[in-house]
């Protein structure tokens, strides 16, 4: 059963003029996780969220260990509920499912990533230990260029759903959510080329860069760009976040194809989720709303 609809602009860029974008309407409907349809979709969704690590993942038990909680997380679909999602969030209990073989290899994966600031690695351990913590691993992914502001609304489904559960006695009463990731890194030498490529006639723009959604971001000092904007707002909230290189990447050079992905990781209070959603909303508002 569809949980709500939400409307959104898409830029059509086959427009046939260079300097003015058309755009069409597309709905967005939201629903509950759904074992006998949203496997495979769910399951390419978790192999492009882990990038070149996730064949040893087990995202094949990752997605299974997902749809065996209806009642927690949400799909996006366009098509009906017959559909493949094209986007999903849910989160898993670490505590709950530490037995699962791909919760087993997330553990050791994160906690080996997290070993790129100590003090990082020292909290998530401590954490991960400690029986009075309750440990979330929230997932969240999406089809490249779907609309940010779909995104919040999924936050704050996730926000009353992890309510209602806790008021059933059921184990998803978290004192901390682990966010991972991805993030792509461009060269001062890329960004220009790429502004160049998308602006053409126009001066240089080196100070701006667009993330893969199509929306114009501030330069990143580091060159490390978020290929979902929300994680910014997570990151602010986070208690400890890092970047981390993936295991199987291939050295790269001047003549490497593609982008330079690398992974993230964030540790957050639970507490924090409610304002998170909160604050998504305000910054994600779909295009014409005040």
């Amino acid at each position: 059963m569809s949980k709500r609809k939400n409307q959104a602009d898409h830029e059509d860029s086959d427009s046939d003029s260079e300097n003015t974008p058309t755009f069409i309407d597309v709905d967005f409907d939201f629903f509950g996780l759904n074992s006998t349809i949203d496997y495979h979709a769910i399951k390419r969704l978790l192999d492009q969220l882990f990038g070149v690590d996730a064949e040893g993942l087990s995202t094949h038990a990752l997605a299974d260990l997902v749809l065996s909680q209806p009642d927690i997380g949400t799909t996006i679909k366009t098509d009906g509920e017959e559909s493949s999602p094209y986007a999903f969030l849910s989160v898993i209990n670490i505590g709950v499912h530490n037995d699962n073989v791909s919760i087993k290899s997330l553990v050791e994966y994160i906690l080996a990533k997290s070993k790129g600031d100590d003090t990082f690695h020292e909290s998530l351990s401590t954490i991960l230990r400690d029986p009075q913590c309750q440990v979330g691993l929230v997932l969240c992914e999406r089809l490249i260029n779907m609309p940010v502001p779909v995104i919040p609304p999924m936050y704050r489904m996730l926000v009353d759903e992890l309510k209602d559960a806790v008021e059933e006695n059921e184990p998803f009463n978290f004192t901390h959510l682990v966010f991972i990731s991805r993030v792509y890194k461009l060269t001062p030498e890329e960004e220009e080329a790429m502004a160049v490529a998308q602006q053409p006639g126009k001066a240089s723009k080196r100070q701006k860069s667009q993330n893969s959604n199509g929306e114009t971001n501030d330069r990143s000092p580091d060159g490390v760009y978020p290929f979902h904007p929300e994680d910014e707002e997570i990151r602010k909230l986070a208690s400890h976040h890092l970047i981390f290189p993936y295991s199987n990447a291939q050295p790269r050079n001047a003549e490497s194809f593609g982008l330079d992905t690398a992974g993230r990781l964030m540790l957050m209070p639970a507490a924090q989720l409610p304002e998170l959603a909160r604050i998504l909303g305000d910054v994600f508002q779909p295009p014409g709303k005040v």
